[in-house]
This record gives C-alpha cells, sequence and structure tokens, in this order.
C-alpha cells in the first residue's frame, strides 16, 4: 500500500561542520506544510423573510399612529362643540328658548331652539334691534348676546332678512374691511366671495367707509350691501347657531 506523501521544510541553523558530521548541539525547524492550508469560515445566513417582516411591523405602527391622531382631533373636535354650546347657553343666561320639532333630526336631536324673539331659519337665528350703535358696539351687543352680527351666505337667507326689516332704516352685518385696502372679511372669519354679493349698483365706494350696512334703495324697489362710516349710528341684526335639544 502507497503510503501518502508528507513534505517537511528543514532548516539547519548554521553550525561548524566538523568530519562530515552535524554537531549534536545543531538544531532544526520543522514546518508542516499541512498547518498552511486555509481554514474554513463559517457563513453566517439570514433568517428567510426577516426584512419583510420589520417593513410590515413599520407599516402596521404608522397606521396605527395615523389611526391614533384622527380619533384624538375628532375628540377634540367633539369637546370643543360641546364647549361652544355650552358658553351660548350660558351667554343666553338661562333665556327662554323657543323650540320646534325637527323632523330631520340633527345629531340624534329633535328639538331646534332659538331664543325668545328669534327668529329661526336654517339652521340659525336671528335679532334685529331697534336700538342704535357704532359698528363695534353693535357686534359687543351680539357678542353679550352670544351671537355675532349677521353673515350672509345665500340670497334666500338674505330675503328671509329683509322681509321682517325697515326700509327707512339701514343695518349693520358682519363685513369689514378694517385696513381700507378691500380686504372684506366677515366677522366669523367665512371667507369672503366676490361673486356671492348683494352690493348695490354704485357700491362699493368711497375711501373711508369700511364697515357695511343692509339698506333699501327705493329707485331700485330692493335691498342691497351699502358701506358705512363704522362709527355711525345704525341698527343692527345678529345671528347665532340654533340650538338642538
Amino acid at each position: 500500500m502507497a503510503l501518502p506523501n508528507i513534505y517537511t521544510d528543514v532548516n539547519f541553523k548554521n553550525q561548524p561542520v566538523s568530519s562530515g558530521l552535524i554537531s549534536d548541539s545543531s538544531s532544526c525547524t520543522v514546518s508542516d506544510s499541512s498547518s498552511a492550508l486555509p481554514k474554513k469560515t463559517t457563513i453566517h445566513k439570514s433568517i428567510p423573510g426577516f426584512p419583510r417582516l420589520l417593513l410590515a411591523l413599520w407599516i402596521f405602527f404608522l397606521l396605527l399612529a395615523i389611526l391614533f391622531s384622527v380619533a384624538l382631533i375628532i375628540l377634540f373636535q367633539m369637546y370643543s362643540d360641546l364647549l361652544e354650546e355650552k358658553y351660548t347657553l350660558e351667554r343666553l343666561n338661562h333665556a327662554r328658548l323657543h323650540c320646534v320639532k325637527n323632523h330631520s333630526s340633527v345629531e340624534d336631536k329633535v328639538w331646534s331652539c332659538c331664543p325668545k324673539n328669534w327668529k329661526p331659519f336654517d339652521s340659525h337665528c336671528y335679532f334685529t334691534s331697534r336700538d342704535t350703535a357704532s359698528w363695534s358696539k353693535s357686534e359687543e351687543k351680539c357678542s353679550l348676546r352670544g351671537a355675532h352680527l349677521l353673515v350672509i351666505q345665500s340670497q334666500e337667507e338674505q330675503d328671509f332678512i329683509t322681509n321682517t326689516l325697515n326700509p327707512r332704516a339701514a343695518y349693520y352685518v358682519g363685513l369689514s374691511d378694517p385696513k381700507g385696502h378691500g380686504q372684506w372679511q366677515w366677522v366669523d372669519q367665512t371667507p369672503y366671495d366676490q361673486n356671492a354679493t348683494s352690493w348695490h349698483s354704485d357700491e362699493p365706494s368711497g375711501n373711508t367707509e369700511f364697515c357695511v350696512v343692509l339698506s333699501y334703495h327705493p329707485n331700485v324697489k330692493g335691498w342691497g350691501w351699502s358701506v358705512a362710516p363704522c362709527d355711525g349710528d345704525h341698527r343692527l341684526i345678529c345671528e347665532m347657531r340654533q340650538l338642538y335639544l
């Protein structure tokens, strides 16, 4: 049987040689070539599907955070509505309410109410006063009633209100241009729409009249908007949301 080949490197250190013999004190280094063989490397295999699992978890927690944020916003809005309704009731100072049954139930509440002597129309209540005051004083009076000066949002709303007004008087509404640059704004921050206005044909005019009144022009036999000095004394129209019970 053939023996396996074994290769070794023998290195002799320099020693004096005498009589063709190697001294007993000579030393040699023997290295086995088998020790130079490459070592096996350990390969760590990744767990199949692990990156996909991390991605799925990340998406899950992201959706959970979004849903939680939406829920907080809804709860905050509901809380704000309740506070507003409570504030309005307190401002009414326990005034007597006139309520009618609401056939199209709003938030499971079947009665829509306005304070006594206020007129209901399309989820709002309206109050007109015979007293006169400046625009700012008129807005203050409405605020004390838990309301604000009239914000006209449709021709139907304006027609309903003007049916009960005195054509010989002018009534402040909640539209003004505080800086006098033609930047009209409503008191409740409703955006001003130039295409949904009821200006009289010669309005708006003037450089120092920055508040708006609802007035009747006999020559056109109709109601419309006119500008007026904000410190002038005119009647007022207050508006507030109906209360649902």
